[in-house]
């Protein structure tokens, strides 16, 4: 995520073809060299395959099915060319019986794989249809409690400044799904498990009969760098965690929620974020008034203001696991990333980008500022080694979305370095302090250079 940001699954796709490619020329090169060689490689990468397919979450029996039959083919195939290679196939066309024989076992394993791929093809592609169509029939329930609507003075007119509300198709995307999962939200339910009272069980339906709320949320990638675009503001639709939780009754001692994806993700949650009833945490299906798009969670993710989405926003969610940070851990935690992560306060300048030529004297700047759940008192600017300015900071929907910021900044001509930083709704100054993402998020202010001209 770090290096490749939201390309990161098109890059593991391509290095894993690769590999394969190299692999299978490997296999090739064994087998001249020594019989039996290549046959084993072949055989070995299959079993790989094999339990790469059976170890998810999603597996099927006929995906290990189809796996499996992939690797024989394979492993016989290898086989198959070298003899070609060496000239054996010109002893085959010799013994026409032979011949024979192993065309027809050729053809006859070649129509088993394609029949295979062709019902696994049949049921994948059945279940991404009933979900779509689910999805395009679903007609939303009013909220119970709708949004506060925008207020005044929250958009402000700068060219380039992110706007308000992030469009569902230009949202960040981070998640650890290869293939979005398509999941029939007329088969899914979602249990609460582990350290409760009263393990519970809803289902699609008992979902869209609850109270829903709807909320503006910013939320964001703890992987995003400072000034990275790996944040966005949308509004959601759903039910508030704390009720089903309520409805499971959590024993005393438990102090985690570990959240599980129905691709086998989990994220792990302080208990007592998701039951404060001043944070609207909760089982969203809607985002920007349309059903959660597929890509995005559909049918039900979960939102939590105030908290980054390695520790809260898990998409195509299927269990709440009631436990301690001590018993479990989280996909992530797993892998040198913190068990907790608060959204640190950051500020970022869109207008103008970096590097971009101005005009001499007054120049317009803009851009955006979070700290979810404690809101934005100030945004102040500083240009070169100049005095910290304040910059106009927009009216907040709430203090659990990022607000708009502007400010002129008088430049000289030649280049110039523009830096921005905010202070939270407490009266806390975000810290300088350049840090990374790992293992809690990356901190420090965001600076852009410009050069201005004539």
């Amino acid at each position: 995520l770090q290096t490749f940001g939201t390309g990161d699954k098109a890059v593991l796709v391509s290095t894993i073809a690769l590999l394969i490619v190299g692999l299978g020329a490997a296999a090739g090169v064994f087998e001249l060299r020594r019989p039996g060689a290549g046959v084993v490689l072949a055989g070995l990468v299959g079993v790989v395959g094999i339990a790469a397919v059976a170890t998810r979450t999603l597996a099927s029996p006929l995906a290990v099915a189809c796996a499996v039959a992939a690797g024989v083919i394979a492993a016989t195939l290898v086989r198959w060319l070298v003899q070609l290679l060496r000239g054996e196939g010109r002893r085959l066309r010799l013994e026409p019986s032979l011949s024979r024989r192993r065309f027809l076992r050729a053809m006859a394993g070649t129509a088993v794989a394609v029949a295979l791929g062709s019902v696994f093809t049949a049921v994948v592609r059945g279940t991404t249809l009933a979900a779509s169509a689910a999805r395009e029939a679903l007609r939303l329930p009013p909220p119970a409690s709708p949004a506060p609507p925008i207020p005044p003075g929250a958009a402000l007119d700068v060219p380039g400044v992110s706007a308000l509300v992030t469009p569902n198709s230009t949202f960040y995307r981070i998640d650890t799904a290869l293939v979005v999962p398509s999941v029939d939200p007329n088969g899914w339910k979602l249990e609460v498990t582990g350290l409760v009272d009263q393990p519970t069980t809803i289902t699609w339906q008992d979902l869209l009969a609850q109270p829903l709320i709807e909320r503006h949320v910013t939320i964001a990638c703890v992987s995003n760098p400072v000034g990275g675009d790996l944040v966005g503001n949308a509004l959601w639709l759903g039910w508030p965690v704390r009720e089903l939780l309520a409805r499971a009754r959590p024993k005393a001692g438990a102090d985690m929620v570990l959240s599980r994806s129905v691709d086998g993700f989990t994220a792990g949650t302080p208990l007592e974020v998701l039951t404060d009833p001043g944070v609207d945490a909760m089982l969203a299906i809607a985002m920007n008034g349309e059903p959660l798009p597929p890509e995005h969670g559909f049918p039900v993710r979960m939102i939590v203001p105030g908290l980054y989405g390695f520790v809260s926003a898990t998409k195509w969610i299927t269990e709440l696991k009631v436990t301690t940070f001590a018993a479990d851990k989280a996909y992530w935690s797993t892998r040198g990333w913190s068990e907790r992560g608060s959204i640190k306060t950051a500020s970022r300048i869109d207008a103008p980008r970096d590097g971009a030529r101005v005009s001499v004297g007054t120049v317009a700047l803009g851009g955006v500022a979070w700290a979810q759940h404690r809101g934005i008192s100030a945004v102040e600017v500083k240009v070169d080694d100049g005095a910290w300015q304040p910059a106009t900071l927009g009216t907040g929907i709430s203090r659990d979305t990022w607000y708009q910021w502007s400010a002129k900044v008088q430049l000289a001509a030649g280049k110039h370095r523009v830096s921005v930083r905010a202070i939270d709704g407490t009266g806390a100054l975000q810290t300088g302090q350049e840090a990374p993402p790992p293992p809690d998020g990356a901190t420090g202010y965001h600076s852009i250079t410009i050069e201005a001209g004539a």
